[in-house]
């Protein structure tokens, strides 16, 4: 099977974008901005619809892409929290979350995810999905307390884990430079399949995500 031709066959059935999200999907492909592929839009949806999450978390935002998705398809009085550390990013975020955001559910915190996670964590804060899509090589520091802030039967969705195909190969076939990422990823996925309080289902859609039901505090 071409999986290229498939995908393209896919994507070609969605129901188009939103304007404004559709323009922010350009403008972050002509910045190079990564962005969730349009088959992790078309999961994410789905789910979305399934679980209907009064609050998410998300730890990465970027240009605020996936956080306006989420909150276009979410109930209408669901918040939506993320979180992003790279400067020129934040005020891009920011900029379009003011215009976008019209009802101000979305609030972006600034600082490095493992220390806010950490932080929300010793305040019994819970969500009923948590999106990682930040640092692939963080998500593994992240573990614990992003544990302790999911919900018994939330939901924890987990981007970009298949690492464009390098996480099948041994550590000595990717570049040296990915050898980190490529071992802490192996290890997350790992936990997260061998973890008894979850019940996890890694999927080959779009670049990989791990899909994980909270079963037990």
């Amino acid at each position: 099977m071409n999986t290229d031709r498939t995908e393209s066959y896919i994507e070609s059935l969605e129901s188009p974008l939103p304007a404004y999200l559709d323009e922010l999907a350009a403008a972050a492909r002509a910045a190079e901005v990564p962005i969730i592929r349009p088959a992790m839009m078309s999961f994410m949806r789905t789910l979305l619809a399934i679980h209907k999450p009064m609050a998410i978390l998300e730890i990465g935002t970027a240009i605020g892409f996936s956080a306006l998705y989420m909150r276009e398809y979410s109930p209408a009085k669901a918040s939506i929290t993320t979180i992003e550390n790279y400067p020129p990013r934040i005020a891009e975020a920011r900029k379009n979350l003011e215009k976008h955001d019209t009802d101000h559910r979305i609030t972006l915190i600034e600082g490095d995810a493992t220390e806010v996670v950490k932080a929300m964590a010793g305040e019994n804060r819970s969500f009923d999905l948590i999106f990682m899509d930040g640092p692939k090589g963080q998500y593994i520091h992240m573990y614990d307390d992003i544990k302790k802030l999911l919900k018994t039967g939330g939901i924890l969705l987990s981007d970009n884990v298949l690492q464009e195909g390098d996480i099948l190969e041994s550590r000595f076939a990717v570049t040296r430079r990915d050898r980190t990422i490529h071992a802490r990823m192996r290890e997350y996925l790992f936990r997260l399949t061998h973890d008894e309080d979850y019940v996890t289902s890694v999927l080959s859609v779009a670049d990989g995500v791990a899909l994980s039901v909270r079963e037990s505090i």
